[in-house]
Order: structure tokens, then C-alpha cells, then sequence
């Protein structure tokens, strides 16, 4: 244990410290190499990990590519001008709009999505408005904090969801049942309370007059168009792809692909160098990080939860289910929730009781806002805001998570018993 645990440990704080410029992916795959050279995992483990995630990847890929090429026509950007106007000036509907928005975002297109795509382009609408440093940050990190609160309703939503989904073969619609009503809690109770947290940094009124008209900034009306048609169409695939038991990342990358092609063909996009400008490294970064953190699992870590787990599951479903769901949240905030998630479900593997995958999930997706380093969305979401030259130190975000996570995540656990 004290081996495996060295090399998560310190794997993890290379993910978090990047010396040099040392990418997340390439730093992961490092670890996992230690891990094999040093017998911790096998050869074997290897392909049982891969097997676990290359569904959860390949479909993050599509769906990253798919926003990517969304963005270059203009579509968040217009989302995000319309939505503005929308509030007609008003400080605090723009603060509850750009949350809608974010809710959006981060279940159509998964919480990294969000966090890539509509951080800079919320950022520079925000500087146009010419709001101060501190309203512009009361926005950033509800932002930030909604694009994993909300990232439940859709297997596709978040990683973490994929990776659950498959682990206990929860199909499309059964996991949209489920996880609907969460979602739409997580949204609305996520807004409330950030919104009585960040109250006094919102202004009253918005100059929205100094934003460009919502239409000016598309690269092609006809497309913009046409993308609706296809979001739908692709929810739609997901569906029959449920039913014929088909990979998720089936319709998620051949969907992006697809976009990408037809954007392509249409001179609104150059395919090259979208895919190129892809983040590769994210890929890297989950299968490494997986097989190091297979390394606790043959050390006896999923065994010890395992233990803890069944006896929560015999106090009840209400203890199970919070409980479970408390469990994942905390690990995922000290430990990042890509581990969490897998070790979460192989200790959960042998407890018969559905709702403590959906606990589990909810744990992983609301527990890592708890500190800067929880979630690969949070990471992406600082380094894209550090590149714009926003600076969010350890303390004042995790002060700020702690305040608000633990009370949105127990209001949403409740919606599962």
C-alpha cells in the first residue's frame, strides 16, 4: 500500500504543480509506468483499465471536438450574447441566466467542455461589459462550479458518468431517469446558493448596449442553424444506440467527427487543425491516471471501502445513499474524481443496491469544487483563466468550495431515496 500510494501521491502532485510546463497526460503516463516497472500494476491491469475507460475517452474526444468546431462558427459565443441580452440589464437575471447557460453547456457538451469553451468566451463578454475584478470572479467561479454541478443528467455529460455507466451497464435511459431529477435540483439549488454567496459582488444593473449584436458573431447563419438539428439528432442516436447496446463513444466521437466534416466541407472550419488543437493530453492524462490508481486497488484500498460501504447499505437507504455519496465527495476533492470514480465502482461492485452508483457519480461530480485540484474540469477551467491572466490562489477557492459544495451536494443526494 505504502508503495502504490507513494506513486499516486506523487503523480498527482506533479498533475497539480506541471514543473516546466510538464503536461497533465504526459505526467500520468509516467506514473503509470513507475507503477508496471515497479510491479504495482500488471500487464494484465494494463488492459482491464483500458477496457474500463477507452469508451469514457474516445467519447470525451468527440464530444470536445464537436464543441470545438461549434465554438469556431460562433455558436457559445452567440449563446452567450443572447443570454446577456436576455437580462435586459439586470445584474442579478444575467447572474441566474449565465448559470442556465452554463447548465447547458456542461450537459449537451460535459464539464470540460464547459470549462475550455465558455470560461474565455464569458471572460471577454465580461470585460466588454466593463464589470469590476470582483463581479467578473463572482461569475467566474459560479461559472466554474456549475460546469461540474451540472454535469449529471447525460452519460455523455462528464467522464466520470461513462466511466459508471459501463462499469454496472446503466443504459441511456435508464441512467437519464434516474439522473434527471438530480440535475435539475443540482441546477436550480446550485444557483440559489451561489447567488446568496456571491450576492453583494453582483450589480444591480448591466450596460448590456456595449455587447455586439448576438448574430454578427456567427461564422455561418445557415450551419448555426443546422447544429440544433443535430444536437437533436444526436441525443436521438444516443437512444438507439441504448437500445442495440452500442459504445456511447460510438455516437459521441463518429458525431464529432461527422460536425468537424461538415463544417469542414463548408469552409467554416479547417478540420486539420481543429483535431491538432484537440486536447490530447486530457486522453494521455485519464488511462494514466487509471492505471496508477489500479495500483490502490491491488494494494487493498477498494476492499477497505468496500467494508465501509456494505455497512452503510445495511443502515438504510437513506444513510447508503448519503453516505456513499459524502464518501466520493470527499475522496474525489483530496484525490482527484477520475480515481475516485473507478475505485468508488469496484467497491460498490458486489453491494445490491442501484442508487449508490448514482450517489457515487453525484459524489464525483459536486465533491471535487471542494478544492482547485478536484476535478480535470477545475484544472482546465484555472489554467485557461491563468492564460488570461486571472489568478485564483488555493485558499480562496477552496474556501469558497467548501461553503458551498456541502449543502448542494446533500440537497441533491436526497433526490435519489
Amino acid at each position: 500500500m505504502i508503495l502504490a500510494s507513494s506513486i499516486f501521491l506523487i503523480t498527482l502532485l506533479f498533475v497539480i504543480w506541471q514543473p516546466k510546463g510538464l503536461q497533465i497526460g504526459t505526467t500520468a503516463l509516467m506514473g503509470a509506468v513507475v507503477a508496471f516497472v515497479f510491479g504495482v500494476v500488471s500487464y494484465d491491469d494494463i488492459w482491464v483499465v483500458t477496457g474500463i475507460v477507452w469508451d469514457a475517452t474516445l467519447a470525451f474526444v468527440g464530444i470536445i471536438l464537436l464543441s470545438m468546431v461549434l465554438d469556431e462558427i460562433g455558436f457559445f459565443e452567440w449563446c452567450a450574447i443572447k443570454m446577456a441580452r436576455l437580462s435586459k440589464g439586470d445584474g442579478n437575471l444575467m447572474f441566474v441566466y449565465s448559470l442556465s447557460l452554463g447548465s447547458f453547456v456542461s450537459a449537451l457538451f460535459a464539464n470540460d467542455g464547459a470549462a475550455l469553451i465558455l470560461t474565455p468566451i464569458l471572460l471577454a463578454k465580461m470585460k466588454i461589459l466593463k464589470l469590476n475584478t470582483k463581479t467578473i470572479l463572482a461569475f467566474l467561479l459560479a461559472g466554474g462550479f456549475i460546469s461540474d454541478s451540472a454535469s449529471l443528467p447525460f452519460v455523455f455529460s462528464n467522464l466520470t458518468n461513462i466511466v459508471t455507466a459501463n462499469y454496472f451497464h446503466i443504459g441511456f435511459l435508464n441512467y437519464l431517469q434516474n439522473m434527471f431529477l438530480p440535475y435539475i435540483v443540482s441546477t436550480i439549488v446550485s444557483i440559489v446558493v451561489l447567488w446568496l454567496v456571491l450576492r453583494k459582488d453582483i450589480p444591480k444593473t448591466i450596460d448590456v448596449d456595449l455587447l455586439p449584436e448576438p448574430d454578427s458573431v456567427l461564422k455561418s447563419k445557415t450551419l448555426f442553424k443546422f447544429s440544433w438539428f443535430f444536437l437533436l439528432l444526436l441525443i436521438a442516436s444516443y437512444s438507439i444506440g441504448d437500445y442495440y447496446g452500442l459504445p456511447i463513444s460510438l455516437f459521441a466521437l463518429g458525431g464529432g467527427l461527422l460536425f468537424l466534416a461538415i463544417a469542414s466541407y463548408t469552409k467554416n472550419a479547417k478540420a486539420w487543425l481543429t483535431i491538432k488543437s484537440a486536447p490530447w493530453q486530457v486522453v494521455w492524462f485519464s488511462i494514466g491516471l487509471y492505471i496508477v490508481v489500479y495500483g490502490l486497488k491491488n494494494a487493498g484500498l477498494t476492499d477497505s471501502l468496500s467494508l465501509i460501504l456494505k455497512d452503510l447499505n445495511t443502515r438504510g437507504d437513506a444513510v447508503a445513499v448519503i453516505g456513499t455519496g459524502f464518501i466520493s465527495a470527499f475522496l474525489s476533492a483530496i484525490m482527484n474524481n477520475m480515481p475516485t470514480v473507478m475505485i468508488m465502482d469496484i467497491a460498490l461492485k458486489d453491494i445490491p443496491n442501484h442508487a449508490l452508483a448514482f450517489a457515487n457519480i453525484i459524489g464525483c461530480n459536486l465533491g471535487p469544487k471542494m478544492t482547485p485540484f478536484g476535478s480535470l474540469a477545475t484544472l482546465l477551467w484555472l489554467h485557461v483563466l491563468s492564460k488570461k491572466g486571472v489568478k485564483i490562489g488555493f485558499w480562496q477557492y477552496s474556501k469558497f468550495g467548501l461553503l458551498v459544495t456541502p449543502p448542494i451536494l446533500l440537497v441533491v443526494l436526497l433526490t435519489l431515496i
